[in-house]
């Protein structure tokens, strides 16, 4: 377990996290074909733990760390910052961000978990998924239906509630779906009336994750391609105020200018 130590210490003890040069090794195997076969195993002894009961919050990062480097090892490079954003707000928040791919889902928990408790807000269907489900669910997720809009915010509200007041932090992606396109337009205010309603402070992050593409058949299953880099950026913890509309449009824009910075414009329909 020595090389997940050595990511949770390099990732939650630093503002910013770049996959440095040598821990690329992969330079034969076309890096989906190396990187499946390896996250399947991952999934298997998840599941393995969930079946005992032992799926805790360590074994949870360890298995997303253990995807993230083996993502690396296929060549990806991340760029993770941010980190010190994370501890300026005392106890839990509500975590903004737009969701592009497959990616964040795994790697997400390794990143935030061993900094602050979280739970995810995540569709009914993926906790029926097969081998991913057991794995989601043993995590205490808030499981909404995305069919009755209303029944979700009533559901979301509820839960959320009794998630912040246990100190759980929630990680909201406000999109109906995973898309590599933002859209403002399409980004709903969940999150934010969420952090009101319980008066906790929101931290908004970007991503910038399609070097795992969507797949034609199975969207979990899409291409892995090294010659994008992976963005990962969070923003200071913001207070909500009044209706909200100013920490809204504040995550809107904090997601756009780093699409911006990034050098992907054509991803903002705007």
């Amino acid at each position: 377990m020595h090389k997940i130590d050595k990511y949770i210490e390099v990732i939650a003890s630093s503002d910013c996290y770049i996959t440095p040069m040598n821990a690329i090794k992969r330079k034969i195997t076309p890096p989906s074909l190396y990187f499946f076969p390896r996250l399947a195993k991952i999934v298997l002894y998840s599941n393995k733990w969930v079946k005992r009961g032992v799926y805790d919050r360590f074994h949870w990062v360890y298995s997303s760390l253990d995807i993230f480097h083996k993502l690396e090892n296929t060549g990806l490079r991340f760029e993770i910052c941010g980190m010190n954003n994370l501890t300026k707000a005392n106890g839990p928040v509500v975590f903004i961000g737009n969701h592009m791919s497959t990616l964040e889902t795994l790697v997400l928990p390794g990143i935030i978990q061993p900094v602050k408790p979280v739970v995810f807000i995540i569709k009914k269907e993926l906790a029926k998924f097969p081998f991913f489900g057991p794995i989601a669910e043993a995590r205490y997720p808030i499981e909404v239906g995305r069919k009755n809009p209303r029944e979700d915010l009533k559901l979301v509200l509820e839960e959320g509630k009794n998630r912040l007041q246990n100190g759980k932090s929630i990680v909201v992606f406000p999109q109906k779906t995973r898309t590599a396109f933002f859209e403002s337009k399409s980004f709903n205010s969940l999150g934010v009336k969420l952090a009101k309603l319980n008066q906790v402070p929101v931290i908004p992050f970007a991503l910038l994750t399609d070097a795992w593409g969507n797949g034609k058949i199975i969207k979990e299953f899409g291409k892995i391609d090294p010659s994008k880099k992976v963005f990962i950026h969070f923003g200071e913890p913001v207070e909500v105020t009044k209706k909200g509309n100013d920490a809204h449009r504040h995550v809107l824009d904090f997601i756009k200018s780093s699409l911006l910075k990034w050098g992907r414009p054509e991803l903002i329909l705007d």
